[in-house]
């Protein structure tokens, strides 16, 4: 078999275009003519459109990374390194692992080796097995997760072709105790206070069953959440993260941007109830001690493959409890500081102005998700499946700021 040196891109069932690789390890991608001359073409990224909303189709070669959009469809750190090895490539070669793991992708964006060929072996000693099911895991993220299905008798199955699952499984962590009580627990309190989140469960590890080879036996619970990429019947909706829609490499999700960046994209493209909710949760994060909402942690949604709305929310944990940081993860905006403490009524004013949101809008999703979160706090946080030493560094976290 020959090497493949080209990928196609399709959306929804619609050709899109064309990754090619090309001498020097480098990849461009290309929009195919019947999607740029299709007036209902559905939405591939924000970040393909000019200031007028037209589609930039004159895009330049990357080097042995993918362009940023495409790079943010594969996973990150142990996964990664995990995939890459099970596949015989290598981990920073992004055109091979994109190739191997575009069936089942973030969304609904599906990547093939053009004419149907199957991805070549680099290296003797790897071989790929059909049966392996992890070959096909590509959820971005640092955490081991996998795509998962629901069984009748409400265990997890880890399908074993990576594909068509509609849940995603975090495992502990190997580092910080309780990190699945915490998420659990953070998006349980967030869906009290009226923050659109998925479902969700904790469940024991035992019941997950066909994990990978060495990481069987992680023990104690799990954390799962519905994909809400997938609908009821298995259907693909199309998600890209603002690191897509900025076109930011992974490496550089803490930089290149600021949440008032993010603000001022929801605002223009999903009107009030994107912006109300993109508050709420940067309120919420803000008195949890999440430190770590960075520009994958946020993204769009397109249910009609058109028009995007503020996907529901994920990766909500308190990380105070692990590492004493009282720093958000991107600047408020651009002339103010990361400091938790820092943010209050007369920075979300300024914010508001600058976004070109209504004051009062943003002020009164703010007083109200203070509110309720504090309510929710109070009654529920001796019922969730939190250790008292969370609950006391997110009670001393929440004591000094000012909201």
């Amino acid at each position: 078999m020959s090497k493949i040196s080209a990928l196609e891109v399709t959306l929804l069932g619609k050709v899109v275009g064309t990754i090619t690789h090309l001498p020097g390890d480098q990849s461009i991608f290309a929009f195919d003519e019947a999607y740029i001359a299709d007036e209902n073409r559905p939405t591939l990224s924000l970040s393909f459109h000019d200031t007028f909303g037209g589609l930039i189709t004159e895009l330049r070669p990357a080097h042995t990374r993918l362009p940023p959009f495409f790079s943010n469809l594969l996973p990150e750190g142990a996964l990664r390194r995990y995939l890459a090895a099970r596949a015989g490539v290598k981990e920073v070669r992004e055109f091979p692992l994109l190739g191997i793991l575009g069936e089942d992708l973030p969304g609904a964006v599906i990547v093939r080796p053009i004419g149907g060929e199957r991805w070549p072996e680099e290296g003797g000693h790897h071989e790929r097995n059909d049966e392996d099911h992890a070959m096909r895991f590509s959820l971005a993220g640092v955490q081991l997760k996998f795509s998962a299905v629901m069984e009748d008798a409400g265990g997890l199955t880890v399908p074993a072709s990576g594909a068509g699952g509609d849940w995603i499984i975090k495992l502990p962590s190997a580092t910080y105790k309780g990190v699945p009580e915490n998420e659990f627990s953070m998006m349980e309190i967030a869906r009290r206070i009226g923050i659109d989140v998925p479902e969700i469960k904790l469940i024991p590890s035992d019941s997950i069953l066909g994990l990978p080879h060495g990481v069987e036996d992680v023990g104690g619970d799990v954390f799962a959440i519905k994909r809400f990429d997938r609908g009821h019947n298995g259907e693909r909706i199309h998600i890209e993260d603002f690191a897509q829609i900025f076109s930011v490499y992974p490496d550089r999700k803490y930089e290149r941007a600021n949440y008032r960046n993010l603000a001022e994209v929801i605002w223009t493209e999903t009107g009030a109830p994107g912006i109300t909710e993109f508050v709420r949760r940067l309120v919420f994060n803000a008195l949890i001690g999440n430190a770590d909402m960075h520009l994958k942690n946020w993204s769009l949604i397109y249910p009609n493959g058109h028009t995007p709305m503020l996907a529901p929310a994920y990766d909500f944990v308190s990380t105070v409890p692990y590492i004493e940081d009282e720093k958000m993860a991107l600047n408020f905006s651009s002339s103010s500081s990361k400091q938790f403490a820092k943010l209050d009524i007369e920075a979300l004013r300024r914010f508001a102005n600058k976004v070109g949101a209504p004051e009062k809008m943003i002020v009164d999703a703010v007083e109200e998700t203070r509110t309720r979160f504090d309510d929710v706090w109070r009654s529920e946080r001796k019922n969730l499946p939190l250790s008292n030493n969370v609950i006391s560094a997110i009670e001393k976290h929440r004591s000094k700021l000012v909201l």
